[in-house]
């Protein structure tokens, strides 16, 4: 009695985990394609470090968090920010020198030798670093963000939790043709 209570617990259980995941996985890679790879977080902007340009401030691989700012001539030295170069690549770095009053920023990555070579102009700006950054993640979310990454991610969930239930449904249909052969030598015993 208890080996059955416990196989429908875990049943029950790997069930609802498989389920779970797979709906977190289909949002997450809708999120991911809706909002370009950028997903917004109560107002702020979760960004995947690429480079290792900026360790040991933020390793590679981490997703860090920044703040749009609307006013983008407010930064200051040390300030990390987050651009868009003239190439369109999101740099994240630290303000080295403030320029006509805000209207451009000498930046550097903490971890280059030099300054980078293009001044930041202000409206190419997208935030301020906030200070939260989660370890390694960015490689989870950059691989989601690719299209194999997308659809392994869908396709995987989703063929255990229709396998599984295949299982489930297999042992229900052998229980109900046990049952009934067992209702069946009862009654022709009587």
């Amino acid at each position: 009695m208890m080996w059955r209570s416990m196989k429908k617990l875990t049943s029950g259980l790997i069930t609802t985990v498989l389920s779970m995941l797979l709906i977190v996985t289909v949002f997450t890679v809708i999120l991911q394609q809706a909002t370009d790879g950028t997903p917004n977080v109560f107002g702020y902007q979760l960004k995947t470090v690429l480079s290792g340009s900026m360790e040991p401030e933020f390793q590679t691989g981490s997703i860090i968090s920044i703040h749009p700012q609307e006013d983008t001539t407010q930064f200051q030295k040390g300030d990390i920010i987050t651009f868009q170069n003239s190439d369109g690549m999101v740099i994240t770095h630290r303000v080295e020198e403030v320029k006509n009053n805000g209207e451009q920023y000498v930046t550097k990555g903490d971890n280059n030798n030099r300054a980078d070579s293009e001044l930041v102009v202000a409206d190419s700006i997208l935030g301020q670093y906030t200070g939260f950054t989660i370890p390694y993640v960015g490689y989870a979310t950059q691989f989601a963000n690719s299209e194999e990454g997308a659809l392994f991610l869908l396709i995987i969930p989703g063929v255990m939790l229709v396998g599984y239930s295949i299982i489930n449904i297999g042992r229900a249909l052998r229980q109900v043709e046990t049952s009934s052969k067992e209702k069946t030598e009862v009654s022709n015993h009587q």
